[in-house]
């Protein structure tokens, strides 16, 4: 009589973002990936798996059709093209991780086709020169302010002209540290670390001074796994050089996102796509405006493809340069 063989449990939910999470570290980044980049990976797909939990779907053993429901829903629930597109691309890498851990034969989600997304020229937001302006206009005069709000004020202000001036994501702000600046007397630069290369930003001379000023009011705080982080919660060290009981820990990317959204709407330039990575869009198109230097926007934002960064110069030169301006005849 052949003895029976007892069936292998069906993973757990956190059997399945384990393994997941160890094939991030693998295959992302050329298995470069940080754990904040792993943590990223894991959080994303928590809405797949807490969309299986509610229609009652193990997601172990979710099919084409179930992938295609989620799609469903992510449309009905009104997220853009390109924001649907991402998630079903965490979802297709979620089920080669379970291909890899051999937790599963097939990738359902392999055969689900995006929504089609509009000409990426449509999609991106910017703020104008004169929006821009009141932008800054608005902030916090940090000279007008002692001690923590001093520093506080000093802080919000370099968040927005790093993104808004200079190009940064939010995800580089996020990853800044002390260390990653170089003080040459001429020129302050910045280190950017990517996913899969590095880029020097040179500062403007009134953001280079900004910066200088925040980190010596700041003071010296704590390291992490990264380094010594550049923004911070306030504020772990007093001016009077004490631990004021505060955690003073690396500003995190939604408290970014917080304090860039409160200072949009105090200068009543809060709307639909106007958000932290619309700064970014703006510094490359007024940067190309300004210029008409491609190559240098380029360099600004740290594209590999020329082709990512000229979508920027067809909104300005659409604007500047429309045959329609210059085809003969009045209108009444």
């Amino acid at each position: 009589m052949t003895a029976l063989v007892p069936l292998k449990p069906a993973p757990t939910l956190s059997e399945l973002e384990a393994a997941f999470a160890d094939f991030i570290r693998v295959e992302v980044a050329n298995g470069d990936a940080s754990e904040d980049t792993v943590r990223n990976y894991c959080t994303q797909i928590r809405s797949w798996m807490g969309w299986c939990g509610l229609m009652r779907v193990d997601p172990a053993a979710a099919t084409i059709t179930d992938v295609k429901r989620f799609r469903q829903t992510l449309v009905e629930a009104g997220y853009k093209p390109s924001g649907i597109r991402g998630r079903l691309s965490i979802v297709r890498r979620f089920y080669e991780a379970l291909r890899s851990a051999g937790l599963r034969a097939d990738n359902p989600a392999a055969g689900v086709r995006s929504p089609r997304i509009r000409n990426a020229v449509d999609d991106f937001k910017y703020l104008s020169d004169e929006e821009l302006t009141r932008l800054l206009s608005a902030l916090p005069d940090a000279e007008q302010a002692e001690g923590e709000e001093r520093i506080r004020r000093l802080r919000n202000r370099l968040l927005v002209e790093l993104m808004a001036l200079h190009g940064l994501r939010t995800i580089e702000v996020y990853r800044a540290s002390v260390e990653d600046l170089t003080d040459k007397g001429v020129n302050l630069s910045l280190l950017l670390r990517g996913k899969t290369r590095d880029r020097i930003v040179y500062l403007r001379p009134d953001t280079a001074m900004k910066v200088k000023q925040y980190v010596t009011l700041r003071g010296e705080g704590p390291r992490d796994a990264v380094g010594t982080p550049l923004f911070t919660t306030l504020g772990f060290w007093g001016l009077d050089g004490r631990k004021n009981g505060r955690d003073g820990r690396r500003l995190d990317r939604t408290s970014i996102r917080t304090q860039i959204d409160k200072h949009l709407r105090i200068a009543g330039l809060k709307r639909p796509g106007i958000s932290n990575h619309a700064l970014r869009h703006t510094a490359a198109t007024l940067g190309y405006l300004h210029t008409g230097d491609l190559r240098a926007v380029q360099e600004l934002l740290g594209h590999s493809d020329p082709r990512t960064t000229s979508r920027y110069a067809h909104v300005v030169d659409m604007g500047t340069k429309n045959p329609a301006m210059f085809i003969p005849g009045k209108l009444k």
